[in-house]
C-alpha cells in the first residue's frame, strides 16, 4: 500500500476508512493499534491519532475492555452531515459574499487547483483545494464561532469519505463549485446562498461507497 499524504496520521486514517468502507473491516470489529500499525509499516503513536479521529466523526467506538471497534456510522447516513453543512455554509455565504464579490481570485484558484487534481487522478489534491475553497468562505465570514462548528464535522476527513464513492466524476466534483464563485461575484448574497446550499445537497445525494452496509443508502 503505497501512502503519500504528507501526514502520517492522515495516511493511515485514510487506509483505515478504505478498508472500513470496503468491508474489510466490518461493524463490531476491533481494531488492535499494534496489529494496523503492524499492517500499514508504522508506529502505533499515528494509528493512535488516527482512531481518535476516526472515533471523533462515528466509525470507530471505544468499547470497555475491548478498545477501538468498528461502529455504525451508516445508521443515519451521511444525508444527516451534509444537511448541517449546508446550513453552516449557506450561513457563511450570506455574511461572506459582499467581502469577497469584490475579489474572489483566491476562490476561483481553488477551483483552477480542483481542475487540475482532477486532470491528473490527484483525490489527495482534489480533496485538500475542495476543503480550503470552502474554509475561505467560513473564514470571510469573520464568524469565530460558526468556523469552530464548521471545523467540528471534520471536514476534510468527510470529504475524503465522500471521493471514495465508486465511479466518482473528479472533474465534476471541481467544477461544481464555479458556481459558487459566480454568485458571490456577482454581489448577488441570496442567490449565493441558495447554490451553496444546493452544491451540499449534490453530494448528500451521492451514492454510498460499495462497501458500506445498505442502511447507508440515502
Amino acid at each position: 500500500m503505497a501512502l503519500k499524504r504528507t501526514s502520517l496520521r492522515e495516511q493511515v486514517r485514510d487506509a483505515l476508512l478504505r478498508d472500513i468502507l470496503r468491508g474489510v473491516y466490518a461493524p463490531g470489529e476491533r481494531l488492535v493499534e499494534m496489529k494496523v500499525a503492524r499492517d500499514l509499516g508504522t508506529s502505533q503513536a499515528p494509528v493512535r491519532e488516527a482512531l481518535r479521529e476516526l472515533e471523533a466523526i462515528g466509525f470507530i467506538t471505544s468499547q470497555p475492555h475491548r478498545g477501538a471497534v468498528v461502529g455504525d456510522i451508516w445508521k443515519r447516513g451521511l444525508h444527516e452531515i451534509y444537511a448541517v453543512r449546508g446550513g453552516l455554509e449557506e450561513l457563511a455565504t450570506r455574511l461572506a459574499t459582499p467581502r469577497l464579490q469584490g475579489d474572489v481570485s483566491v476562490l476561483q484558484g481553488e477551483v483552477q487547483a480542483m481542475r487540475e487534481a482532477a486532470l491528473n487522478g490527484d483525490i489527495d489534491a482534489l480533496i485538500a483545494h475542495s476543503y480550503l475553497f470552502h474554509r475561505v468562505i467560513i473564514e470571510a465570514s469573520d464568524n469565530l464561532l460558526l468556523l469552530s462548528v464548521w471545523q467540528g464535522l471534520h471536514i476534510e476527513t468527510r470529504t475524503t469519505i465522500t471521493m471514495m464513492t465508486p465511479g466518482l466524476d473528479l472533474m465534476a466534483v471541481a467544477v461544481s463549485h464555479q458556481p459558487i464563485v459566480d454568485a458571490i461575484a456577482s454581489g448577488d448574497v441570496e442567490h449565493a446562498c441558495r447554490v451553496s446550499r444546493e452544491h451540499q445537497e449534490y453530494f448528500a445525494r451521492l451514492p454510498v461507497p460499495a462497501g458500506a452496509p445498505a442502511s447507508a443508502v440515502v
